[in-house]
């Protein structure tokens, strides 16, 4: 169970990175021509933190799948999947219908459901619940910033 358990949360991440990586586009006019809000991150930002931040979702499901009961592995990676499936739909809403509403709404779930992770994680590890804070804190700005994007454009 909890070679299964790990192996499902290490494939919901690349999932995630792929499903990203063929979604999200920066690189193109319709983003570059987008109102941007002053506070906005700058691009470099994004380089670092989300590679840290695969890094950490894999890493804690790994080891929640190895320390927590099979009901707590069970929903914090059903938690999770759903947290996926949410950040999955911000990226093609906000990149390829452009419906930064809908986007918006997708990645503000992602950021309340990642409050259950990060307190499922904490049950299995204090330090693994702290590494999580990075990517709760980001995707909460995110949310902020998407909201931000709908309302200036």
């Amino acid at each position: 169970m909890k070679l299964a358990a790990s192996s499902i949360g290490v494939a919901l991440v690349f999932i995630y990175v792929i499903g990203s990586g063929l979604w999200v586009n920066t690189r193109d006019g319709w983003y570059r021509g987008l109102n941007q809000p002053a506070w906005q991150p700058p691009d470099f930002i994004f380089g670092i933190i989300w590679p840290y931040n695969f890094i950490v979702l894999g890493y804690a499901a790994v080891i929640v799948s190895n320390r927590l009961s099979t009901t707590l592995v069970a929903t914090y990676l059903t938690v999770f999947a759903i947290s996926v499936a949410c950040a999955l739909t911000w990226a093609f809403q906000f990149y390829r219908p452009h419906n930064l509403e809908a986007a918006s709404f997708a990645l503000t779930c992602v950021a309340v459901l990642t409050i259950a992770l990060v307190v499922i994680a904490s049950r299995a590890s204090w330090p693994l619940a702290l590494a999580l804070l990075p990517y709760q804190i980001w995707v909460s700005i995110a949310s902020f910033l998407s909201w931000t994007y709908a309302r200036l454009n």
